[in-house]
């Protein structure tokens, strides 16, 4: 399966595959020929997972990188010894990077990429379910002690390679994580979409085949909105639906404590409470949304962990922040999407809500 994907900057496919990796990478043949150096970042624990595997199906020469395993890469330090690792393996213009591995490998690898030598191209090869959406559309970024993907640049891969066989074997947390973002997709594109997702016995035990068509369908709805706008001034800004909120939750806890999806997850649920004031949704919808969540394993545990005063430090420090106000993406119905100014009073009444929510339906 293909999926291109057309930006100003940049054209370029993502495909989807199973046990493909060897005819994936040498349809790069005429652009890797010419490389001078080929270099893999990747994390320990995708390393030591999938580097067997990637080892005897990569079709050419390679070093690596072995970065530490999950946010722990995206750090101002892990930057410094992947730009030393280029430099000491005298790295060009000419050189290839790939990134294998999850999200924040991904994104790691990207701003490395965009910023060595002012740009040298690369190649995603995601190993998560999340990955369908981090890997595609050329954000690439670094944590910053105060704020989640502060430094970073729009730079967009030669390619992306999504070969399922590594998504086969992923725990479980991993899944419920990646497929927040699936589920994101459907809420901003269709509802008859979403309503299938939320229908379904589980989402957390599709067949490898029914998890690409979900991929391939999350995928086209990104590579539709970066096409329209790469820079995140408009339409882009649809695909944070759940983040602002989420990525509050996600960094007050400390990175990685709340997985990126189960964040999402706990902001979408946020959002269709706002989304009530403004929109078109009621409340019938956000209890059996939120019922549909935690019947998937989805936790909300760390809604009660932290205060919303807690929350505000980070909700304040949200790139979409403008002069106090917070630009929220909210559904006006399912599918469609909107930017909504809400200010910190009215943050905090449907924090209040939400806590309330919670404690009804997690009897």
């Amino acid at each position: 399966m293909r999926v291109p994907v057309a930006t100003k900057s940049h054209q370029y496919e993502v495909v989807l595959g199973h046990n493909f990796l060897v005819e994936a990478v040498k349809a790069f043949d005429d652009k890797l020929q010419k490389a001078d150096k080929l270099i893999v970042f990747t994390d320990a624990n995708v390393w030591a997972a999938q580097g067997d595997y990637f080892k005897a199906n990569f079709p050419y020469h390679f070093e690596v990188f072995v970065l530490p395993g999950g946010e722990a890469c995206k750090t101002f330090e892990q930057y410094n010894a992947a730009q030393t690792f280029l430099l000491e393996q005298k790295c060009s213009r000419k050189s290839f990077v790939f990134a294998f591995g999850g999200g924040a490998v991904g994104d790691l690898t990207g701003f490395v990429a965009a910023t060595y030598m002012r740009g040298v191209p690369f190649i995603q090869i995601p190993t998560t379910i999340l990955a369908h959406d981090s890997a595609v559309g050329g954000k690439t970024a670094i944590n910053h002690p105060l704020g989640k993907n502060m430094i970073g640049a729009f730079y967009q891969p030669e390619g992306v390679i999504y070969d399922t066989v590594f998504i086969e074997s992923l725990p479980e947390r991993e899944v419920r994580s990646g497929t927040a973002e699936v589920i994101k997709h459907a809420m901003i594109s269709n509802a008859a979409w979403l309503e299938d997702l939320m229908a379904a016995e589980t989402v957390m035990h599709f067949t490898t085949e029914e998890l690409a068509k979900q991929l391939r369908k999350g995928i086209e709805v990104k590579a539709q909105i970066v096409a329209e706008d790469e820079t995140e001034q408009s339409v882009r800004k649809f695909l944070n639906l759940g983040h602002t909120y989420g990525h509050a939750i996600e960094a007050a806890a400390g990175y990685g404590k709340v997985a990126h999806g189960e964040a999402v997850m706990i902001g979408l649920v946020y959002c269709l409470l706002l989304s009530e004031r403004y929109g078109e949704l009621d409340r019938n919808f956000t209890t059996a949304f939120l019922q549909f969540a935690v019947k998937n394993g989805y936790p909300f545990e760390a809604v009660k962990e932290y205060s919303f005063e807690q929350l505000t430090e980070y909700l304040m420090k949200d790139k979409k922040a403008e002069y106090g106000i917070l630009q929220f993406v909210l559904l006006e119905k399912i599918g469609k999407p909107f930017i909504q100014p809400i200010d910190l009073a009215e943050c905090r009444e449907v924090d209040a809500e939400f806590r309330q929510l919670l404690a009804e339906v997690l009897v």
